[in-house]
């Protein structure tokens, strides 16, 4: 059996780490299965998708110049189920920020803020840009101000 850039295999998964895992296609000859070729939604833990001694088709993706095969089986899949799955969020990652507080009034915020425009229906344009201008410059000097406290602390 020839090996070669594109060649679809059966083949056996002899070993799983973090990174990925080593699938058997020839005797004497196994390849790597990146973490990032197992499947079409994020992989966090690769036990959730693959068991060691299972039969899996794979398509070899590379063969390097030290003769190693860099295997993919999501690029094995009939083009059906090639079709993007629903991403699974992350574990921790909800896509939801948190709304930063309000600073108090007597002290400076150290974040910035976001402009965010006063519903104003009868005012121009020119009005607008220029109420725009104002609250701007006045974040940037304050952020000037922040970080050149900053500065002055770290020198003494």
């Amino acid at each position: 059996m020839k090996l070669e850039t594109g060649s679809i295999l059966t083949g056996k998964v002899t070993g799983i780490t973090k990174f990925g895992a080593f699938v058997s296609v020839a005797p004497g000859k196994s390849g790597l299965v990146h973490i990032s070729e197992i499947a079409n939604t994020y992989v966090s833990d690769i036990h959730e998708f693959l068991s060691e001694g299972q039969e899996v088709t794979v398509k070899i993706i590379n063969i390097d110049d030290n003769g190693r095969l860099n295997l993919s089986i999501k690029a094995a899949l009939p083009q059906s189920e090639k079709k993007e799955e629903p991403r699974r969020e992350r574990p921790g990652k909800t896509g939801y920020t948190k709304p930063a507080a309000p600073a108090p009034a007597q002290q400076e915020s150290a974040q910035p803020q976001v402009y965010v425009p006063q519903p104003s229906s009868d005012a121009s344009f020119e009005d607008k840009l220029k109420r725009f201008m104002q609250d701007s410059d006045s974040k940037m000097a304050g952020v000037r101000q922040y970080s050149e406290r900053k500065t002055r602390s770290r020198r003494r």
